[in-house]
């Protein structure tokens, strides 16, 4: 059995969405069991409700909800200890779970998740993965929000960081990994992220290829099997695609209703257009994976409905499954085994 705790007061919609979403994984995943956390006063009634559901949970009460709009800080003052996000985080610390899943304030998430479950050693901050879907397939691109700026070796451990992940769920040996760049010359670019190709290709690790850099729309097209930037750009593309494909939902929609032959031809493309509204559904890729803690903790968008949280549920679901934790561990004790020791500076030489 896979246990996952929830953040059941997380989102916009709160339990309304997250509870009738895990209806949906344990029908999908019948050896999936749930540790929910909320206020009882709001999830009891919802819960109570789903009796399939309550089979396979085990619910607390916390005193506390954190609100999409406290600041990280303030949530971490009020929430730690109390609060059915932080609660929800230390059962995967105490071994109650296997990973946690919450819809609720990101900032608040990534800095409860750092400072309770604490980094993987030589990791300095964590990175947000997520999954896009491309021609060829799923790709990984990170961070795509958990850290603004990040200098060369911070790329070169998203890199690693990435490369697991898509080796633990795609069942990829040697993913594909690409730099974010403005052009794929070695020359161009920000010498935080020249130097980082630099150290990738020294580092020559066999558990990832790494192709150099990559621009924009090799994102889509799945040029490589992991897209590597610093949060900023990373979040900007991720919520610019997102809105690319609704903006076409929304043109495929209106121009299929304009004329009375464009309303026949949907009907006899009706099987082409559901495949493709299938492949645009931005629910079916909720969910970033915090990467680089020791433990695995799962972002889903604030606003996701319940076909959009069981998402981000599965997709934890999966990293547990496939060892995720275990094999990014290994890869990166490989590669601070190979990286070149710093030089100790003699104290005499300083006088």
């Amino acid at each position: 059995m896979i246990r996952i705790s929830i953040d059941a007061m997380g989102g916009d919609h709160g339990p309304e969405a997250t509870l009738p979403g895990l209806v949906r994984v344990v029908e999908r995943r019948p050896d999936a069991r749930f540790v929910l956390f909320g206020r009882e006063e709001i999830v009891r009634p919802v819960l109570d409700k789903l009796p399939r559901l309550k089979e396979v949970s085990e619910f607390i009460h916390c005193d506390v909800a954190v609100r999409m709009d406290d600041k990280p800080s303030q949530a971490l003052r009020v929430g730690r200890w109390k609060s059915s996000m932080w609660r929800a985080i230390e059962a995967v610390k105490a071994g109650e779970a296997d990973a946690c899943i919450s819809a609720g304030n990101t900032g608040a998430l990534m800095a409860m998740s750092k400072f309770c479950l604490r980094t993987m050693a030589d990791i300095e901050r964590p990175a947000i993965a997520a999954i896009w879907p491309t021609i060829r397939g799923e790709s990984i691109v990170l961070d795509v929000g958990a850290t603004i700026g990040a200098d060369a070796q911070q790329l070169v451990d998203f890199a690693i960081l990435g490369a697991a992940m898509a080796n633990a769920l795609f069942d990829i040996d040697q993913p594909t990994v690409g730099l974010l760049n403005v052009g794929v010359e070695e020359i161009k670019g920000q010498e935080e992220v020249k130097e980082a190709g630099r150290m990738l290709r020294e580092a020559a690790l066999e558990t990832m290829r790494y192709q150099g850099f990559v621009e924009g729309d090799d994102i889509g097209k799945g040029t490589v099997d992991v897209v590597v930037t610093e949060g900023f750009a990373g979040n900007i593309a991720l919520k610019s695609a997102e809105g690319t494909a609704r903006q076409i939902g929304e043109y495929l929609r209106e121009a299929m209703g304009r004329t009375l032959m464009a309303r026949i031809g949907y009907v006899f493309a009706r099987g082409a257009f559901a495949r493709l509204r299938e492949k645009m559904d931005v629910r079916k890729s909720n969910g970033g994976v915090f990467l680089g803690l020791k433990g695995i903790v799962v972002k889903s968008h604030g606003g996701a409905d319940e076909e959009g949280f069981a998402a981000a549920v599965e997709l934890g679901y999966e990293m547990v499954k496939s060892g995720l934790y275990e094999k990014t561990r290994s890869t990166l004790d490989l590669y601070h085994a190979r990286k070149p020791a710093v030089p100790a500076v003699d104290a005499a030489s300083r006088v």
